[in-house]
């Protein structure tokens, strides 16, 4: 089937940005001058995919309202000459056909995307997390879909780490396959353990926020019980999923930021506003004025 969705969580807390989260959502958070949640949609709508649904939770409407036409706002930017970014902000509000579902309790990842249900209906779907931007040619997720469209089975976006960082992240235990088009990329998952003791740890391919998902993993969830932090896990629903579909795991091409993690916010800040044509020069320049 062809993937028409897909799923953005955003109600989480934001705690590990408060004070600024008190009283925005994180998923707001500007990197350069993007909202993170854009870069999210982005690379929806730059992968082919027409709809995205945001599960979104108490004091988000800002993110509505982002992705909303704002009249006013454009109405005073035509009025000053500044039709290129009058232009600019009519297509964030275009870019996508969007929808909306709450999720009345903060439950986990694995409780969002069950949110979301009624919306994707009996089809696959993608999952991204705007915590994670990824910078890279072609999207994640169109590289994602490639996969998906070969084997008709999920697949998650793994990288390597290091083994002092494995403790943060579900990790898989698997086989590489041998694939032309993505040689040394990709592995079919046998387990997964969400955040391991390294020691113990099945390996060092950690997934990050990104998802292909069959329709399966709906039935998974709904019979998944509270796991670690009193939350309905993405990762356990999945390992159930193992019992009855393959999983595959793709290395990804492109550069990964933890944008939910404040250095690697900054990082992501300092990289992607170097890339820039109308900022990096002079942004290199400042930097090596510095005294480090």
């Amino acid at each position: 089937m062809t993937i028409r969705k897909a799923v953005l969580p955003v109600a989480g807390l934001g705690t590990r940005f408060l004070p600024a989260t008190k009283a925005q959502p994180k998923e707001m958070l500007p990197v350069v001058d993007k909202p993170l949640v854009q870069y999210a949609a982005e690379e929806v709508a730059a992968s082919g995919l027409p709809m995205v649904i945001f599960v979104t939770g108490r004091g988000k409407n800002a993110i509505e309202d982002h992705f909303d036409v704002s009249f006013e706002l454009e109405h005073q930017l035509a009025g000053r000459g500044k039709e290129a970014l009058r232009e600019q902000m009519r297509s964030i509000a275009g870019m996508l056909e969007m929808s909306y579902v709450r999720q009345k309790e903060a439950l986990g990842l694995g409780h969002a995307i069950l949110t979301a249900r009624d919306l994707v209906g009996d089809e696959p779907f993608a999952v991204l997390l705007s915590d994670d931007i990824v910078d890279s040619e072609e999207p994640c997720i169109r590289q994602m879909i490639n996969v998906y469209e070969r084997y008709g089975s999920s697949v998650v976006a793994i990288q390597k780490v290091e083994r002092s960082a494995i403790s943060s992240y579900g990790i898989i235990r698997a086989t590489p396959v041998a694939d032309k088009l993505c040689p040394g990329r990709l592995y079919k998952v046998e387990d997964m353990v969400e955040k391991p003791a390294p020691e113990v740890a099945p390996s060092n391919l950690a997934i990050i926020g990104r998802y292909i998902l069959t329709p399966g993993i709906f039935r998974e969830l709904a019979a998944t019980g509270r796991g670690a932090g009193g939350e309905i896990q993405l990762t356990d629903a999945l390992k159930r999923l193992l019992a009855h579909e393959s999983i595959y795991g793709y290395v990804f091409e492109g550069k990964r930021y933890d944008a939910g993690d404040k250095l690697g916010f900054l990082q992501a800040t300092v990289e992607l506003a170097l890339k820039r044509d109308d900022l990096g020069k002079p942004f290199r320049k400042y930097l090596k004025s510095l005294k480090l």
